[in-house]
């Protein structure tokens, strides 16, 4: 969970930011040297079946914001070792923030469907259908990730947002009353978007 994509402050666009929150260092605030890169490259040129370094540089690439070349590096890894989870996942986390919600959703439900309870998957699932608003459908993954995962605070979050544009209002509600305990910044940026829907 060391993705730090920095996160906005109000409405939906502010579980953009988590997406990246499952398992793997993609980094767009923070870019990779070129020596890294290169030195990565090398490393896959002197190793051509070795997936890890695939996966490496694919992470480079991500973090330098290439990411057609984060892709092809991580669909390179997948190639050679298909149950490489993290490059499943990679893929899925390059295509959102390419906002290719249909590529990142193939991605993100092979990478669920290897693990069909773990909550950060679900939670990504939900993250690219909030994005295609589809929020009801959105809610539904919400809801699995909390049920395998109470405290799961974003989670709650984005849950309220999709009551919030469903005309589910009192739930919503209830969800901002329960962060408040929990965690107080999101509880804030919550009431805001709410305060915002009523508009």
């Amino acid at each position: 969970m060391n993705h730090s994509l920095t996160p906005s402050r109000t409405g939906i666009s502010r579980f953009v930011a988590f997406i990246l929150l499952a398992g793997l260092t993609l980094c767009t605030s923070c870019n990779s040297k070129p020596n890294e890169i290169n030195s990565l490259q090398q490393q896959v040129w002197k190793n051509p079946q070795d997936a890890k370094a695939y996966l490496l540089l694919g992470n480079a690439f991500a973090r330098s914001q290439r990411y057609n070349e984060a892709s092809e590096a991580f669909k390179s890894a997948l190639a050679i070792n298909p149950e490489l989870d993290d490059a499943r996942h990679a893929l899925g986390a390059v295509a959102f923030n390419q906002k290719n919600y249909s590529e990142a959703l193939k991605f993100f439900q092979q990478h669920l469907e290897r693990s069909p309870k773990d909550s950060l998957r679900l939670y990504d699932l939900g993250n690219v259908y909030m994005q295609l608003k589809q929020f009801d459908k959105a809610a539904g993954f919400y809801n699995e990730a909390i049920e395998n995962s109470e405290s799961f605070v974003d989670a709650h979050y984005n849950l309220a947002v999709c009551y919030s544009h469903t005309g589910r209002r009192d739930e919503a509600d209830a969800i901002y009353k329960w962060l408040l305990d929990k965690n107080n910044y999101l509880a804030v940026s919550l009431q805001k978007h709410l305060k915002k829907e009523v508009r």
